[in-house]
């Protein structure tokens, strides 16, 4: 497959979303990224912005296996992995396999549930792979997770820890939609009291994971020259030793953002990465691994704000 061809796959993604999603084109594209560069994204928002119709339309879309897992307070990790349950006919443990044995796991509200069940994520995130008594079983290449999280002000939440959050390539926040928006969502899903499917909406499948799994090769075909090389070395060199922040970025989240940065040129159709890739996808990939020292806490600093002077201070190559 060629970058065109990528291109091409990520507009017919786009308008299929599209379909029953009004507006959010800034979270599909880094959605669309994340499927090009191997990674999972957490969408934080208030309820009723369309994080699980997002969700649940960009799967239906790029037609892979699809899951959800609705998290709660009282969901433990063997409802997510799965565990062997003994069956008494045949008098032998059988292999019960949990939601997270599919291609797109929609990890519905993840924070509503303690770290410990959240933990039971991190092996699967990182590796792609679970254990069970054990043994390894593999989740396949095209695993990926779309999480969804309420802002962690309200009430009934826990706070992600810093390993879950690292497992996460973006964190995009989905805000309340613009005027024209909220008139179109009113227009087109106030007929229902209930939420229709994507399939409703006349969402269909436009790819497979083979057509997927081309993408990710000629993603990683993407040239990568010196001197960006050297501005997002600087970049996330430029997070650490800030006085507004407790600790910065980690050697992973360069070689993440430079990824990332490939797959977004693909997706605009060139075989080489620009500064302004890296620039654009910076504030998505590093907003959840900062954490601000607690003067700037006090002082009412937001890790966004750093994040954008950090990134105004370094020049980027010409």
């Amino acid at each position: 497959m060629t970058v065109e061809e990528v291109r091409n796959l990520a507009q017919v993604i786009r308008e299929e979303v599209g379909k029953a999603v009004v507006g959010q084109e800034a979270t599909v594209e880094l959605m669309l990224v994340a499927l090009f560069a191997g990674g999972h994204i957490l969408l934080e928002g208030p309820p009723g912005t369309a994080k699980t119709l997002l969700a649940n339309s960009f799967a239906q879309a790029i037609g892979l296996k699809f899951g959800r897992i609705q998290f709660t307070p009282d969901l433990m990790p063997g409802d997510i992995i799965g565990a062997n349950l003994f069956n008494f006919q045949t008098s032998q443990f059988t292999l019960t396999r949990g939601p997270i044995f599919t291609d797109l796991l929609l990890a519905d509200e993840i924070n509503r549930t303690p770290p410990k069940t959240q933990a039971a994520l991190l092996e699967a995130m990182q590796e792609r792979t679970v254990t069970i008594d054990g043994e390894s079983l593999s989740l396949g290449d095209r695993f990926m997770v779309v999480a969804t999280q309420n802002p962690i002000e309200q009430q009934g939440v826990y706070p992600l820890p810093e390993a879950q959050l690292d497992r996460f390539l973006f964190k995009q926040t989905v805000d309340y939609p613009s005027a024209a928006e909220e008139r179109k969502i009113i227009a087109t899903h106030g007929a229902r009291a209930t939420a229709m499917e994507p399939e409703g909406w006349g969402v269909t499948a436009r790819t497979d994971a083979a057509q997927i799994g081309a993408a990710i090769e000629a993603v990683s075909g993407v040239r990568l020259v010196d001197e960006v090389i050297d501005y997002i070395a600087s970049l996330i060199r430029g997070t650490r030793g800030v006085a507004d922040l407790e600790s910065g970025a980690s050697p992973r989240a360069g070689a993440m953002l430079a990824g990332a940065a490939r797959a977004r040129a693909a997706i605009d159709g060139r075989d080489f990465v620009i500064p302004d890739d890296v620039k654009q996808l910076a504030p998505a990939l590093l907003r959840h691994r900062l954490i601000l020292s607690p003067a700037a806490e006090i002082d009412g600093r937001v890790v966004e704000d750093v994040v954008t002077g950090i990134i105004e201070q370094i020049e980027a190559p010409r």
